[in-house]
């Protein structure tokens, strides 16, 4: 028999804007953060995790198995188990699924899952040929080698290149990611109006979140330097529709026909976040006499083109319908991961559509319909931020609080993954 998998209770540290606030915390100091403040929560001692899984895309060259270095920083045992697992967009989530794989195999019977990311301190890239030169310089024995060796050092030797915009491009199909959103809003008519009316609705949500309280529920404070960062940077109280129209377009129009309409106000901006959550069996946490936060019911992966990566969450949703045969209407809450408003908007027209369905999903009819009043009720990354690795675990947590809020109930957190997949997780909150 299947062991059914719940999640105990999770934390995350606020999100900042990269090069902002948290631009000098190392992505092994945000991920120990969420790990330790998440063991202390739930009141466990260090012993009893048995595994800690993490999802990390940029990887720091100085913590390549940064889910070890996060669980030996946190002060767990040298016998806690730990790897990092690296699906992009999707990495967080990915985590979670791991941490499921190894409960049902009995690896593990308390699993700390999650992602983080410091896109701040992805790091600038040095020519090849400046590698070459400098090695040529430090294998030199004599005066006249390093000296030959130094003059041969050319301006175009140092012209750095920006990690994070070659880690933002597509090397397969070789558009940036905010290309692949200019595509999408193209190919489904998406406004520019409505792509900013979608990210002024996010700040707005985003912003009601943080006053009700909502967000700080999931948010364990960070001290940075002589301050404490209690709250997410990202969402703005003040914006409106015509600052956000007075923005530019960032990117090329994909099509003749259609203009440029992706901004960096409908836009997710880069991030730096991590998050944890503690995976189990139910019976475990029946032994234990704690009520989880959610029990997970599914996930699916599914691939889609690159280029049209950001229908990743389509993909992955009609698997999940396929797979556990329940309807769209059955779902209380949605999660999609804000990348761009133009993709979440091209993922609910897509949903919606017919066409859409017999041309691509090999249905008959539409896969039906998401209600955007059921739609990241408390904000996406918009306003909250996008970082990497930790996303899609950010998305459950929120998810599941959002759902235990309501009274219960099913729901269904989604991501479009770069380099074109997608990943659906269908959780269930038990009512009280």
């Amino acid at each position: 028999m299947t062991a059914q998998v719940v999640i105990l209770g999770g934390t995350r540290t606020p999100q900042a804007k990269a090069f902002g606030r948290l631009a000098d915390v190392s992505a092994v100091e945000l991920g120990t953060h969420a790990v330790c403040s998440l063991i202390d929560r739930l009141g466990l001692r260090g012993e009893e995790i048995d595994e800690v899984v993490v999802g990390n895309v940029a990887c720091p060259a100085d913590a390549a198995n940064i889910a070890r270095v996060i669980a030996l920083r946190s002060g767990l045992p040298h016998q806690t188990i730990a790897h990092t697992v690296n699906r992009n967009c999707g990495s967080g989530m990915e985590a979670i699924v791991a941490a499921i794989d190894s409960i049902r195999s009995a690896r593990s019977r308390l699993v700390l899952a999650g992602g983080t990311e410091s896109m701040s301190n992805i790091p600038l890239l040095a020519p090849r040929s400046l590698h070459r030169k400098l090695l040529r310089l430090q294998r030199s024995k004599t005066f006249l080698a390093k000296t030959r060796a130094i003059l041969s050092l050319r301006p175009g030797d140092f012209r750095l290149l920006a990690g994070i915009r070659l880690g933002l491009t597509d090397p397969v199909c070789g558009l940036s990611m905010g290309e692949t959103a200019e595509l999408l809003a193209a190919e489904f008519k998406i406004s520019r109006q409505d792509q900013d009316a979608f990210a002024l609705r996010s700040h707005q949500a985003a912003t009601a979140a943080q006053q009700s309280g909502f967000l700080s529920g999931e948010i364990t404070p960070m001290q940075v330097s002589d301050q404490e960062i209690s709250q997410d940077v990202g969402p703005r109280a003040a914006q409106s529709m015509a600052q956000l129209a007075r923005l530019r377009p960032v990117f090329r129009p994909m099509t003749g026909d259609y203009p440029a309409t992706v901004t960096a106000g409908n836009s997710c901006p880069i991030t730096d976040g991590a998050t944890a959550v503690l995976v189990t069996s139910q019976q475990v946490a029946e032994s234990r006499g704690i009520r989880p936060l959610a029990i997970i019911r599914h996930v699916t992966i599914a691939g889609c083109p690159p280029q049209r990566m950001g229908l990743g969450p389509v993909m992955a949703i009609d698997r999940l319908v396929r797979e556990t045969g329940i309807e769209l209407s059955d779902v209380e809450l949605f999660e999609i991961n804000e990348a761009f408003a133009a993709q979440v908007l091209a993922c609910l027209a897509a949903i919606e559509s017919d066409a859409f369905a017999r041309d691509h999903l090999g249905r008959s009819r539409r896969l039906g319909g998401i209600p955007v009043e059921r739609l990241n009720v408390h904000g996406g990354a918009i306003a909250l931020g996008h970082p990497v690795g930790a996303s899609g675990a950010r998305i459950v947590l929120t998810l599941a609080r959002a759902l235990q809020q309501r009274g219960g109930g099913m729901g269904i957190a989604a991501l479009c993954i770069g380099g074109g997949q997608g990943m659906a997780m269908l959780i269930d909150c038990p009512s009280h």
